[in-house]
């Protein structure tokens, strides 16, 4: 998190009175859509402000993220009181900034530290198995984790050639988010879904028929663009002009990481299945055990791999911390300026953005599934998808076992949606940014925030409406 920031949290908890005043946190209720601004402010300068002003968004997003945090934060806690702003800042740092921070650096470490040398030749064939294999692995081992063990090599196979934007993202479509939909491990969203009560293997078993059809189309789709610039747009590029030419054979360095991307996975499902029923007060922020072990467990991840990977594997991958640090700053001002967003959703028909609750509920309270596809996602593609899939999980009623039984075409439509829209905007998912920031510090010149706006839009959309038609 920005020092500013921190030292704004600092200054707002030197002046409270009592323990007591942590109480009091954001009534969804008595919020108007006004105080919305300051998330809105964020997401219009992540998207404007590297296309007007690129120098000085480069060297200044960290204090413009610090700036809408405390465009909230202070006006907050005028309104409310310096209590109620507390809980909330904290809160948001304590239950959700920082466990998401842990485990981003854990994977982003980790899967960083494992280098494939020599050259792989990037072609419509070879690029599509590197797509597959990730959207495979996205389950298993997180999207984020995926994400970071294959975006480098993809990139550096098809570091010769002209045209290689398409690559980079439909791997944020397909690795960085649709891949993601099986398996709790896949995707924060239906991690929370776990966290509820939902079975382990229930998205394996309801979400398979939706993820093999967006998952195959998505393939198809991309092996005929990227058959057609490689055979019909490429120009003839000699080996000489290969920034990375095929000088050794293929070989992986620092396989010990796959031990550790292994921990990590392991560390999320046990804080998933492990309820010692033990917390921790923190500023009136409720810290469980298991969770409290886990974010231990991967701050050691990340040290070990740190410690025992070879030097030249991160060589080999530029490995640098920047990536992360991008993340880390724009997201701090995320949880932040979306505090209120989420308690006035939370705050259901009572609250500012009520209209949205009513959409997903047809005559007679009865569910509306496809609203509750294109509501979750929709707001999941600006919005965290993890606190837009609870809301809507407890829209619906918020009970695991009927959602699982008699509730289950709502609960995989609300899955979906928070999942597979993830990949409409840079922000929809975390991977998103960390894959665009590697992709630009390697040269490409990815697409502005409306640029991939416009690439998610003519191609997942038309998907999405399809997949509603079908399956919703």
């Amino acid at each position: 998190m920005h020092k500013g920031i921190l030292g704004a949290l600092g200054a707002v908890g030197l002046t409270l009175a009592s323990p007591a005043a942590f109480a009091a946190g954001p009534d969804g209720a008595q919020l108007v859509a006004w105080w919305g601004v300051p998330f809105a402010g964020l997401l219009l300068s992540i998207a404007v402000g590297p296309l007007l002003a690129p120098a000085f968004w480069h060297h200044h997003f960290g204090k413009i993220a610090a700036f809408w945090g405390a465009a909230f934060l202070l006006p907050f806690a005028l309104v409310f009181g310096v209590g109620a702003a507390w809980y909330g800042a904290v809160h948001a740092v304590v239950a959700e900034y920082i466990p998401f921070v842990v485990l981003l650096t854990a994977l982003f470490t980790a899967a960083g530290g494992i280098c494939v040398h020599g050259n792989l030749r990037g072609g419509p064939w070879l690029n599509t198995g590197l797509l597959a294999l990730g959207t495979v692995l996205a389950s298993i081992m997180g999207t984020t984790g995926a994400a970071m063990l294959l975006i480098r090599p993809l990139i550096r196979a098809n570091d010769n050639r002209k045209h290689n934007v398409h690559v980079v993202v439909f791997f944020i479509f397909l690795v960085a988010n649709a891949g993601g939909s099986l398996t709790p491990l896949g995707d924060p969203p239906l991690f929370l879904g776990f966290l509820q009560g939902v079975d382990f293997f229930w998205t394996t078993a309801h979400l398979w028929p939706e993820t093999l059809f967006v998952c195959s189309l998505l393939l198809v789709t991309f092996f005929l663009i990227d058959a057609y610039y490689f055979w019909q747009k490429e120009e003839r590029r000699i080996d000489a002009l290969d920034p990375t030419p095929h000088a050794v054979p293929l070989r992986l360095e620092g396989k010990r990481n796959f031990v550790l991307l292994a921990a990590a996975v392991g560390l999320v499902l046990m804080s998933g299945v492990w309820k010692p029923g033990v917390e921790f007060d923190v500023f009136g922020t409720p810290v469980a055990l298991q969770n409290l072990a886990r974010d231990v467990g991967l701050i050691v991840v990340t040290l070990m791999s740190l410690a025992i990977t070879p030097r030249t594997a991160r060589e080999g991958n530029s490995f640098n911390w920047e990536p992360m640090k991008e993340v880390a700053k724009l997201f701090a001002g995320i949880f932040l300026t979306i505090i209120p967003v989420v308690a006035i959703l939370r705050a259901g028909e009572a609250g500012a953005l009520g209209w949205v609750i009513r959409l997903v509920t047809g005559p007679g309270g009865v569910p509306d599934n496809v609203m509750y596809f294109w509501a979750t996602g929709l707001l999941s593609s600006f919005l965290d998808n993890a606190p837009t899939y609870l809301v809507f999980f407890n829209t619906a009623g918020g009970d695991a076992t009927t959602l699982m039984t008699s509730g289950a075409a709502t609960l995989a439509a609300i899955s979906a949606g928070a999942v597979f829209m993830g990949a409409n905007t840079y922000i929809g998912n975390a991977p998103n940014f960390m894959v665009k920031a590697i992709a630009e510090q390697r040269g490409i010149r990815m697409p502005s925030f409306f640029g991939y706006m416009l690439w998610s839009g003519a191609i997942l959309l038309p998907l999405f409406v399809v997949m509603t038609l079908i399956f919703f």
